[in-house]
């Protein structure tokens, strides 16, 4: 207890400084900390001379943009007896340093614009910018939350930051760089502050502890390091608080009670209970997390978090090397990554991006948090979009002997899982039988003995049932086209001319692609018109593949073709040689004479020597 003491009364004496402030970045070897882009343009830039009259630094809160103008406030301003220019090396500390780290220098002027808003603020500094330092190289001006300013503060500041004199320099921070007028932006140096990542302050924090004498568990570091999302000065706070929390020591277990956190091996567990289906089980989990202190909307945020590091994992598996995941995120996440489908997982994360807001909002978040639980193990247990789509297309004509309605083979819960083989994935049974229990879906299971051949048939090829003979027959888009004009439909034929490719067309399919822009009702649109026109029942799917171009796209081509083929001939050229100036506004391919004489509607244009535009000048239009 002796020892304790002094060092007891020494804090008290000197006043204790959270670890935030403790240990702020004094210069660019510490702001190298997730901010390496910005250090390397600052130290190009001091080294060649290209020294801006002002810096616009944004970022998230807590990513040193105050400690970053600091830094550089002091870099502008850097002296000592040996070196008297501006630079970014600050490992001795000049005579200028501490009293600007600290804010009280005479010449680093900083405003708080969250509480001087109005011209009168910008006016008093307009004032002062004439007159030179008083003891530092440069006069800088540091105004935090730069946003806040008012419109004519702006305005007003505008002629002064574009033509500054030459011993000022401006530099400002803000969180919320929209809200900048363009023309204030236009005349600074932008720095993009990005959160440090997870790894990073998981380094910094275990550096922190060892220097403290703090005996901090990796695991503890490392939910602390989540917890601040990219925040370093958040994650300080929380790490402050978990060493009081402690006791002087930092132990997962108690910082997961600080955070209100759930277990990351339970939440793993948690999700496979979701994907199963087991609605039961993923109850029991959450209740016996709740009553262990976990908060319920942070439950569904763990759930959420681990739905997208499974996602990652499946795409970049050099993610699990990230410090701050847990070895069973690390390991079980592996393992879900190569058996869940991405639809899946996308299904999972849509659910609970919309079910936390409503867990939040709730004045019953725990039962809120249960309902969501429960549809998503709901939704294990129906087929994805896809699937519901090809099962459509299966048994939209099959017999009814041949698709029994729930007959309790399966619940098509094996298109869940990416291992389940594809005749699961189209099992006959188009609803989970009433009776049964959830199904488990993180195994293969067995194909139904009577159908496999007709499940394991692509879709075009299922037995369809006998459908009426069609009002009339279609074989391309053109055809359709037609059918809009004689169904005196010009908005579909517009739509279909300009926006649809042709994939793949059989009778009763049609397969296509969309350009960019299409409307979205399109598909729903001629799967009506075609089943109305033709009296069968047409089933109209979106394909991935680019397909033939589009109607108006093939005329163009088409158009295009002709054009050069008339270029190439003798005859057109001789012409177009002999009245310099002309060109081919149109080519035209003339009909049989059998064929023109029945066309009533569309007489063949006149020779040009039967023109009534007379005689044929040089620089005329000539219409082939």
């Amino acid at each position: 207890m002796s020892d304790t003491q002094p060092a007891a009364s020494q804090t008290n004496a000197g006043g204790y400084r959270v670890l935030a402030r403790k240990y702020r970045p004094k210069d660019f070897s510490d702001l190298m900390v997730g901010q390496e882009p910005m250090v390397r343009t600052l130290t190009n830039a001091f080294e060649t001379g290209r020294i801006a009259q002002a810096y616009m630094l944004t970022g998230v809160r807590g990513v040193g943009k105050t400690t970053t103008a600091r830094i550089l406030a002091r870099a502008l301003n850097y002296k000592t007896d040996t070196i008297d220019r501006p630079t970014i090396d600050l490992r001795e500390p000049g005579i200028h340093c501490q009293a600007i780290m600290e804010g009280r220098h005479v010449d680093v002027i900083e405003m708080d614009a969250a509480s001087h808003t109005g011209i009168d603020d910008i006016r008093e500094i307009i004032e002062q910018v004439r007159y030179r330092p008083t003891s530092a190289r440069y006069k800088v001006y540091i105004i935090d939350e730069v946003h806040m300013l008012s419109t004519q503060a702006f305005n007003g500041l505008l002629k002064t930051l574009e033509e500054p004199p030459e011993h000022v320099k401006f530099i400002f921070a803000t969180t919320e760089i929209r809200k900048v007028p363009i023309t204030v932006l236009s005349r600074c140096q932008r720095f993009d502050l990005r959160r440090i990542s997870a790894s990073d302050l998981v380094h910094l924090f275990t550096t922190i502890a060892a220097k403290e004498g703090i005996d901090a568990e990796p695991q503890a570091l490392a939910m602390i390091a989540r917890a601040a999302e990219g925040s370093a000065r958040d994650g300080l706070s929380l790490l402050d608080q978990a060493i009081a929390h402690g006791g002087g020591t930092v132990a997962a277990e108690a910082v997961r009670g600080m955070l209100g956190l759930a277990d990351r091996a339970r939440i793993v567990d948690l999700f496979e209970h979701v994907l199963r289906g087991d609605a039961a089980a993923a109850l029991a989990e959450f209740t016996s997390q709740y009553e262990a202190g976990a908060n319920p909307v942070v439950v569904l945020t763990d759930l959420a978090d681990f739905t997208h590091l499974v996602t990652r994992l499946k795409f970049v598996p050099d993610a699990a090397d990230d410090p701050s995941l847990s070895e069973v995120e690390r390991v079980r996440g592996h393992e879900f990554s190569q058996a869940i489908a991405v639809s899946t997982l996308s299904r999972l994360w849509q659910m609970l991006l919309k079910g936390i807001p409503e867990a939040e909002n709730s004045s019953r978040p725990a039962a809120a948090a249960e309902m969501v639980l429960i549809r998503l193990a709901h939704a294990a247990n129906l087929p994805s979009p896809e699937d519901a789509a090809r099962r459509l297309a299966d048994f939209s004509g099959a017999a009814a002997p041949r698709a029994p309605a729930g007959n309790g083979n399966g619940n098509g819960g094996g298109a869940q899982m990416q291992q389940a083989t594809a005749a699961v994935g189209r099992n006959s049974d188009t609803r989970a039988p009433a009776s049964s229990g959830p199904t488990a879906h993180l195994r293969a299971v067995p194909t139904p003995e009577r159908q496999p051949e007709t499940m394991e048939r692509p879709v075009s090829q299922a037995a369809p049932e006998p459908q009426p003979e069609p009002k009339v027959h279609i074989r391309s888009l053109e055809d359709i086209a037609s059918l809009c004009s004689e169904n005196h439909d010009p908005v579909l034929r517009a739509k279909l001319r300009n926006f649809v490719r042709l994939v793949h067309l059989e009778p009763g399919r049609l397969e296509i692609g969309l350009t960019p822009d299409a409307p979205k009702t399109i598909v729903n649109d001629l799967t009506t018109k075609l089943r109305e026109w033709t009296g069968t029942t047409w089933w109209v799917t979106l394909s991935n593949e680019q397909g033939e171009p589009t109607l108006v796209e093939a005329e163009a081509q088409a158009k295009q073709a002709r054009f050069e083929d008339a270029k190439a001939d003798p005859d057109v050229a001789a012409v177009m040689a002999l009245f310099p100036g002309s060109k081919i506004v149109d080519v035209r391919i003339s009909k049989p004479a059998a064929e023109a004489e029945s066309d009533v509607d569309n007489p063949p244009a006149p020779p040009i020597s039967e023109s009534a535009e007379g005689d044929i000048l040089p620089g005329d239009d000539i219409e082939f």
